[in-house]
């Protein structure tokens, strides 16, 4: 066993582990099936579809249906808890309803668009590895488990009539939504013209920023968990971790500095490429900076 499987080893039941204390805490005060909370029936079912998909997606060797079993454990996670709430308010039915709209958009963005690569690079090098493999459908698990955790948290509790942060949050959701929809919009549309082949794109949102619709993914977790505040109590504030650990994921491990490496590596010691990426904000949208 080399040194990335005894990673993997310790990690898989680590993800779990830290799962599992997340829904204990968003589980106080929520409701009860089966002797259960049903925050624990969700994130048990976050990880058990994650599990599922692994298997034939390990003995095909390929990651297509990765981010669309993401998006797919969203929907059927947030519709359980919402459907299992005696109770249901319209804040839980705009939160599930907010959760449900931007899984279905972004998971058959990136499924289209996987489609059209061919391939996640992500995965090279360990889709034909047990361990390594595992453990990247293991994290999507608890990923989806930290997204979700503030919002599912507040589907599951008590009802807490419509008040200002819910209005404030319905706003900042819609925001950052429009934000990542609309980047991804000019993005397919820029790398669907055959004259920008081998290009980086440097219009619309993406002279602004260099990754808008990672912007608008944290703004839009943070207006769940703006909406989601008032019904929380006690351990459930702990959920509120959801929208910080977006940024960790995006900023720190995922998602901008694997896309900044390829950039550079892509585009590095290009004039131009050089001086947009000196103008433009990494993530929060600002005017370029105009240079001397």
């Amino acid at each position: 066993m080399d040194k990335d499987d005894k990673i993997a080893l310790i990690t898989i039941p680590l993800a779990v582990m830290i799962g599992a204390g997340l829904a204990h805490a968003g589980a106080q005060h929520g409701w009860v099936l089966w002797n259960f909370p049903v925050m624990y029936l969700c994130v048990a079912a976050a990880f058990g579809i994650q599990w599922l998909a692994f298997v034939p997606a390990f003995l095909l060797k390929t990651e297509k249906f990765y981010d669309l079993t993401g998006g797919i454990t969203y929907l059927t996670i947030t519709l359980f808890a919402v459907s299992l709430n005696p109770h249901s308010d319209l804040r839980s039915k705009l939160i599930a309803s907010f959760i449900c709209i931007w899984a279905i958009r972004l998971s058959f963005f990136l499924f289209a668009r996987i489609l059209r690569a061919g391939e996640d690079s992500r995965f090279a090098n360990i889709r034909g590895k047990f361990l390594r493999f595992l453990m990247a459908w293991t994290l999507q698990g608890l990923w989806v488990t930290f997204s979700l955790a503030a919002g599912l948290s507040a589907i599951t509790s008590r009802p807490v009539a419509m008040d200002m942060l819910a209005y404030a949050g319905a706003v900042i959701w819609l925001v950052g939504f429009l934000i990542e929809s609309v980047a991804d919009f000019q993005k397919g549309r820029f790398r669907s013209n055959s004259a920008n082949k081998g290009r980086f794109i440097a219009s619309g949102l993406w002279s602004w920023s260099r990754h808008p619709n990672y912007f608008g993914e944290i703004v839009l977790w943070f207006g769940i968990a703006i909406m989601a505040f008032p019904v929380l109590q006690g351990w459930q504030y702990a959920t509120l971790v959801s929208p910080f650990f977006v940024i960790l994921l995006l900023t720190r491990v995922s998602g901008i500095p694997l896309l900044e490496d390829a950039a550079d590596k892509k585009w590095g010691g290009q004039a131009d490429y050089e001086r947009y990426k000196a103008a433009t904000s990494v993530l929060i949208p600002l005017p370029p900076r105009l240079k001397d």
